[in-house]
């Protein structure tokens, strides 16, 4: 028999799952799920949200995890989004998840990447700060502060999100909206690693991006809120809500650096980090 504060961690992850399954879903999420990633493998944008739109962020991610049963692939890590305070429900989340797939998965050696994005609808790079699990996350810890965050063993690497979606309107519709279609993720390109990460000043850690040569933005690590820690902290304590705890070799992309830079089919992108790599990719029709 487990001790009293393990089976009462095991019942509050209990609780958490059936509050998490007895929300309020979309009577058409079966609908907006398929709809998603039928337009995803086909590569086409989508006119309009394909349904209702959820009522909350946790209808948004029972959205969210119909489309990937249905999604032909392994989630290998989760990109973390920043949600504006005017866009938060009551669940008081101030970040959102999305999957991040085996095969939308590029490592970055010095040499253009091709990424697919999709004609027609939501295309734009982030620059990534990435941290790789090296052990799994306690199955029955479902919150975590900034400090519990970096207990769990982690590795820093450098990366680039391909933020793409069918639908064009995605991030002007809400959170709820790009929580339902993956998050608004597309892919992952990823860089080399940041030696002795938790012992840097996250201030020294500066990235810029640009479109065709132009300069679209700059920053770093100090542009995320709470820092990398806080973004960690978030997507170890949701996962484990979902009841999907993080595990050993995860990747999370915890939110872009210097901002979210548009970018068309054949715009090639350069993400830079300071002192550490260049990232070259060019955007192709999905």
């Amino acid at each position: 028999m487990g001790s009293a504060a393990t089976l009462a961690a095991n019942g509050d992850i209990a609780l958490s799952q059936e509050r998490h399954s007895s929300a309020a879903l979309p009577a058409d999420a079966e609908a907006i799920a398929h709809a998603f990633v039928q337009a995803r493998q086909a590569g086409q944008s989508l006119p309009d949200f394909p349904g209702t739109i959820p009522p909350d962020l946790v209808s948004a991610y029972q959205v969210q995890d119909l489309a990937i049963a249905q999604w032909p692939d392994t989630v290998v890590g989760w990109k973390v989004g920043y949600i504006a305070a005017e866009r938060r429900d009551a669940s008081g989340d101030e970040r959102l998840l999305g999957p991040i797939y085996a095969r939308q998965l590029w490592n970055a050696t010095g040499a253009i990447v091709e990424f697919p994005v999709f004609d027609g609808g939501f295309a734009a790079v982030e620059a990534e700060y990435v941290l790789r699990l090296e052990q799994d996350a306690p199955a029955d810890q479902l919150h975590y502060t900034p400090e519990q965050a970096v207990a769990i063993a982690s590795t820093l690497l450098l990366g680039v999100e391909i933020a793409s979606s069918p639908l064009a309107t995605i991030n002007q519709l809400g959170p709820r909206v790009v929580v339902s279609d993956f998050g608004n993720n597309n892919g992952l390109i990823l860089g080399p690693q940041v030696p002795d990460w938790q012992a840097l000043d996250e201030d020294g850690l500066r990235a810029e991006t640009f479109i065709e040569g132009t300069r679209v933005g700059t920053g770093g690590a100090r542009l995320l809120p709470g820092g990398l820690r806080a973004a960690f902290a978030f997507a170890l304590g949701r996962s484990a809500q979902r009841g999907r705890p993080l595990k050993q070799g995860d990747l999370i992309a915890t939110g872009n650096a210097t901002g979210i830079h548009d970018i068309r089919i054949g715009q090639q992108a350069l993400v830079r980090f300071e002192g550490y790599f260049d990232i070259p990719c060019r955007a192709i029709a999905a």
